[in-house]
C-alpha cells in the first residue's frame, strides 16, 4: 500500500464543490417512480410506528431495504416536514409539490458528502506517479474525476432517483480502510452498508473470506498456504461482534415483533421474474434473445405453432414473469448456483493465495459481476457496484484500464433507458460524452509510459464504436419510425444485449487477469 501523498490536496474541494453545483442544475429534472417510492418511505416511517412499517401496502412501492435504511429515512422525515407536511401523508400517493422535489433532491445531494469524503479516502491510497505536476499524470486525481462525476451515478441519483452515492461512500470508505489496512473498520462500514441496502450481498462473500484468511489467520507456511494454528480467536470474536452488533441495532427490533419473516419477504421478493423490467444488460438478457430467436426460427420452420406459445416470449421485452419458449425457464434456484459457481473461483484464489488488500479488491469486483451477471431480477443499476471499484485499478495498471473502459462504457450506456424525456436527451448524452472522452484520455496519459499505443485492442475498440449508430437507431431514429408502435421494446431489447456483451467480455477478461496474477510469484 502506497503512503499518503504529501502533495498539495487543493484541487479536490473545488471538483467535489463542481460536481455538487452541477447536481444543482438536475432539481427541476425528470424524476421516476423511485421519487414516490422514496417519498412514501417517508410518509411511513414517519406517520407509522414500528410495527407497521413492514406491513404498511397503501402503496405499491411498498417499504423493501433493511431497517436501518428505514431508520435512515426516518431521520429525512423529520427535515421533510419543514419542507412540505403533506408529504409525510402516507395517503398522499405521487405526491410531488415543489417543496417536495427540492428536499428530496437536496437530501441526495448532502448525503453524497460521505461519497465525497469516500472518494477521498480511496484517492489518498492509490500509488502516485513521483515527480509529476500535472495533474492529468496523477492516478489521485484521475481516480476522483472518475468517481466523483461517474455518469452513472449523475444520472441514476439527481435525474431518476435513489441514493446511491450515499450508500457507495460507505463501500469506498471500507475499501479504502482495508488498503490502509484498518480491517476492523473496514468490516463496521461494511456491516453497516449492508443493512442499509441488502443488494450489497452480492460482494459479502468476498469481505468474508478475505477477513478471514488475511485477518483471522495471521501466518502462512512456506508454500503460501493457510497455518492454521495462526488463527487468532480474538480477532475472530472481535469481527462477530461487529457484524452481530450492527445487525442486532438494525434486524433487533423487528426480531423482538416477530416481524423478522415479513421483513424477510420483503427484502427478497421471489416471486417477481427472472429479469426486470429494463433487462439488465447480462447473461439472462442473452439466454433471453436466443430463446426468442429459436422460437421465431421454429415458428417459420414449422417446427413450433405460435399459438401455442407464450405470448410474452413473441412480443414483450418488459415483462417480469418470463417463460421461455424453447430453451428451459430458469427458477431462482438454478441463478443462485450459476452466481455461486461464477464466483467460487475468485474467492477460492484470495484464500488459497492471499495477495494483500488489492487482491480482495479484484475479487469484489468479480463477486459484483459474477452476481450481475447470473442474479436473480437484476436491476441495471447494479452495474455500478461493479464500475466504481474498477475505478481504483484502473489508474494502477494498464489492463484493469482497457477493462474499465469497456466496461463502464458498455454498462454506463446500458442506463440510456432509464431516462426516456425528451427534455433530458441532450443532458444526458452530452455527460455520457465527457465522462467516456475523459476517461479514454485521462487513462491513456496516465498509462502512456508502461507502454505505447491504445488501451484497447482494435475489436474492442470496433465493439465500443457500435454503441454511435446503436444510440442514433434507438434514441433519434426509432421514435419516428412506425416500428415505435408495433415493436415498442425493440430499444431496450437491443440496449441490454448489445451492452451485454460487453459486460460478459469485461466479466471474462478480469478473471483472465486473475489467472495471471496467480501465475506471478507471490509478493509480500
Amino acid at each position: 500500500m502506497a503512503a499518503p501523498v504529501a502533495d498539495s490536496w487543493s484541487w479536490f474541494p473545488a471538483l467535489a464543490l463542481g460536481v455538487s453545483f452541477l447536481k444543482c442544475l438536475f432539481i427541476s429534472a425528470y424524476h421516476s417512480t423511485d421519487f414516490e417510492v422514496h417519498r412514501n418511505w417517508l410518509a411511513i416511517t414517519h406517520s407509522l410506528p414500528v410495527s407497521r412499517w413492514y406491513h404498511e401496502n397503501t402503496s405499491e412501492w411498498t417499504l423493501d431495504y433493511p431497517p436501518l435504511f428505514a431508520w435512515f429515512e426516518f431521520g429525512l422525515s423529520h427535515l421533510a416536514q419543514h419542507f412540505d407536511k403533506n408529504m409525510l401523508q402516507v395517503q398522499n400517493l405521487n405526491y410531488a409539490s415543489p417543496a417536495t422535489v427540492l428536499f428530496q433532491r437536496l437530501s441526495v445531494i448532502f448525503t453524497d458528502v460521505i461519497f465525497i469524503y469516500g472518494t477521498r479516502e480511496c484517492c489518498r491510497c492509490v500509488q502516485e506517479q513521483k515527480g509529476s505536476r500535472d495533474l492529468l499524470n496523477r492516478p489521485s486525481f484521475v481516480l476522483a474525476v472518475l468517481l466523483l462525476w461517474n455518469f452513472g451515478l449523475l444520472i441514476v441519483d439527481h435525474i431518476h432517483f435513489q441514493y446511491n452515492g450515499f450508500l457507495f461512500g460507505f463501500l469506498l470508505l471500507s475499501v479504502a480502510k482495508h488498503l490502509q489496512s484498518q480491517h476492523l473498520q473496514g468490516a463496521l462500514l461494511f456491516s453497516i452498508l449492508l443493512n442499509l441496502k441488502h443488494i450489497y450481498v452480492y460482494v459479502a462473500p468476498a469481505y468474508g473470506i478475505y477477513l478471514l484468511r488475511s485477518y483471522c489467520f495471521t501466518q502462512d507456511n512456506r508454500d503460501g498456504s493457510v497455518r492454521w494454528r495462526s488463527l487468532s480467536l480474538l480477532r475472530l470474536l472481535a469481527l462477530g461482534a461487529i457484524v452481530i452488533s450492527v445487525c442486532a441495532l438494525s434486524f433487533g427490533p423487528f426480531i423482538a415483533m416477530g416481524q423478522l419473516p415479513q421483513v424477510l419477504s420483503r427484502l427478497f421478493p421471489f416471486k417477481r421474474g427472472l429479469c426486470h423490467a429494463y433487462w439488465a444488460p447480462n447473461f439472462w438478457a442473452l439466454y433471453n434473445i436466443l430463446d426468442k430467436i429459436l422460437a421465431v426460427l421454429g415458428v417459420r420452420l414449422k417446427l413450433l405453432q405460435e399459438a401455442e406459445l407464450p405470448r410474452a416470449s413473441m412480443t414483450g421485452g418488459l415483462v417480469q414473469e418470463f417463460q421461455h419458449t424453447v430453451l428451459p425457464s430458469i427458477s431462482p434456484s438454478i441463478t443462485f448456483i450459476c452466481t455461486l459457481l461464477s464466483i467460487l473461483p475468485t474467492v477460492a484464489s484470495i484464500w488459497q493465495r492471499p495477495r494483500g488488500a488489492r487482491g480482495f479488491l479484484r475479487c469484489l469486483l468479480l463477486c459484483a459481476l459474477g452476481s450481475f451477471m447470473f442474479g436473480w431480477h437484476v436491476h441495471e443499476k447494479a452495474i455500478l457496484i461493479a464500475i466504481l471499484p474498477l475505478s481504483i485499478l484502473a489508474v494502477e495498471s494498464r489492463e484493469d484500464a482497457g477493462i474499465f473502459l469497456v466496461l463502464s462504457t458498455t454498462g454506463h450506456y446500458s442506463l440510456f433507458p432509464l431516462i426516456f424525456t425528451p427534455a433530458e436527451l441532450p443532458i444526458k448524452v452530452a455527460l455520457m460524452l465527457m465522462f467516456v472522452i475523459y476517461s479514454f484520455t485521462a487513462l491513456r496519459k496516465l498509462h502512456k509510459s508502461s507502454g505505447p499505443g491504445s488501451l484497447l485492442h482494435p475489436l474492442e475498440s470496433f465493439y465500443l464504436l457500435g454503441l454511435i449508430p446503436l444510440a442514433i437507431a434507438c434514441e433519434f431514429v426509432f421514435p419516428l419510425s412506425p416500428w415505435q408502435q408495433k415493436l415498442p421494446f425493440l430499444p431496450l431489447l437491443a440496449t441490454s444485449v448489445y451492452c451485454a456483451v460487453g459486460v460478459c467480455y469485461s466479466f471474462l477478461r478480469l478473471y483472465v487477469s486473475l489467472l495471471r496474477e496467480e501465475e506471478k510469484p507471490k509478493q509480500s
